[in-house]
């Protein structure tokens, strides 16, 4: 059975799909015809339905094949595998008639039924260094979450520590790239790897209603709609923003709509440009860009100090406030290189200094749904922000190495704009969910 949360229990059970019954048991000879198979690929939307069934059949099968063994399971990170999987994973284990031991200090699980006891270590494939982590580490089977967003060098290390003969590999993501590497080398290459895919969209997934699925469509846009919603490893490229329209350039803020909410991004450079946006939160739950600093930079062109950068800021602040006093904002949101600048800010009396999240791509992907959800404005007079909203480009260069990132050129409003959307993200992925439920005011 599936597993969802309600008001009226802590979960409420319901069937599971074709395909969630097929993970369950393509590892059962007489049952499946891939139990001759090495390796089970999940891809496809967010919230379809993968990662429940694909953990515990990985639990299940282990304690099924093997007695005092050693498995690998790992995400991105320990700390979201803990969040993402091992929660609910545990929770449906001991509906199972399964006792679960959790060893935090040692990121380990054991895991026992009668006289069959298994261990599960936990891993971070977080970046390079990660393979370091599972070196002399022999496993009866490894289980990746988010396997799109680990290096290819850790993932290699893991599988070539499953050395026993009946190994099994269980490999689960959401799309990126279509030259990612885990695409070129895996998706790509089934027969190769003797592996075989299971492909999942929204509707795969019976524990969410249509009502949920149309928040979640409204969540994503662009290429991230095409990857998180219809499942395809697509290309992001052209103009980033390219659901930004001149109908979202305004002369002022209208009169009906009041400004219950500002915050400022900053990105810092010498000889890069320095950018900072005042950006507010409407009545109406739109997100107005309200005015821009911009100072070129460079040492050609009058490259400013620390100190100097910040008189400009107090200046600008208090340019955008009421009878000589300072605008005020929730929190400035700066640019986490810019420790330097951060520490002269602070020492010159701005109290509200927040260390800004740099996630590029989670930030893109916020950015375009508030544009694309209509839920975005920006004052005429804020030439640069304008310009870049227009011209702000996926590196083709990049893609081709199966990376997603901007151009880095004329992108320090973009950058500052992200700053703001990122710390404030709980806020905006509310109301976007919610979006039908509001009114609007303007």
């Amino acid at each position: 059975m599936a597993t969802a949360i309600s008001k009226s229990s802590k979960f409420k059970f319901v069937p599971f799909s074709k395909k969630q019954k097929q993970i369950l048991t393509w590892w059962i000879d007489d049952i499946s015809p891939y139990a001759d198979k090495d390796a089970i690929i999940c891809d496809g939307a967010v919230r379809s339905g993968k990662t429940l069934p694909m953990s515990l059949s990985y639990v299940i099968w282990a304690m099924e094949t093997t007695n005092y063994g050693k498995y690998g399971m790992a995400g991105k990170t320990i700390g979201s595998f803990r969040r993402n999987v091992l929660f609910l994973l545990k929770i449906v284990l001991r509906l199972r008639g399964y006792k679960v031991i959790d060893k935090r200090a040692d990121n380990m699980l054991i895991v026992r039924k009668g006289d069959i006891e298994n261990y599960f270590y936990i891993f971070g494939g977080r970046d390079e260094r990660s393979q370091d982590l599972v070196q002399g580490f022999t496993s009866c089977g490894f289980f990746f979450d988010e396997v799109a967003l680990m290096p290819e060098s850790f993932v290699n290390q893991a599988v070539a520590r499953c050395s026993e003969d009946e190994a099994k590999l269980w490999f689960n993501c959401n799309p990126e790239g279509p030259f990612h590497w885990f695409k070129l080398n895996w998706v790509d290459h089934l027969d190769d790897k003797n592996a075989f895919r299971i492909h999942f969209g929204l509707d795969d997934n019976p524990s969410l209603s249509e009502k949920v699925k149309a928040r979640y469509r409204r969540m994503f846009s662009g290429v991230f709609y095409d990857r998180f919603i219809k499942g395809l490893w697509v290309l992001a490229e052209g103009v980033i923003y390219s659901m930004f329209t001149k109908d979202m350039v305004i002369k002022r803020v209208p009169r009906n709509v009041k400004i219950v909410e500002k915050w400022i991004g900053i990105d810092y450079g010498h000889t890069n440009a320095t950018a900072f946006l005042l950006c507010g939160r409407g009545s109406d739950n739109k997100l107005y860009i309200l005015d821009e600093y911009y100072h070129q930079g460079g040492e050609g062109s009058g490259g400013k100090s620390p100190r100097r950068y910040s008189n400009e800021f107090f200046k600008w602040k208090i340019k955008n406030g009421i009878d000589g006093n300072p605008v005020r904002v929730k929190h400035t949101f700066i640019d986490p290189s810019a420790k330097g600048f951060m520490l002269q800010l602070h020492e010159d009396g701005e109290r509200q200094v927040r260390r800004a999240d740099n996630e590029v791509v989670r930030g893109i992907e916020l950015v375009s749904s508030i544009i694309d959800n209509d839920m975005f404005r920006v004052l005429a007079h804020c030439k640069n922000t304008i310009s870049e909203l227009g011209s702000y480009c996926w590196d083709e260069k990049a893609q081709e190495r199966g990376i997603d990132q901007p151009i880095p050129q004329n992108d320090h409003a973009m950058d500052a704009l992200r700053y703001v959307c990122n710390g404030t993200r709980m806020t905006w992925q509310k109301l976007i969910a919610n979006k039908e439920r509001y009114k609007k005011v303007a």
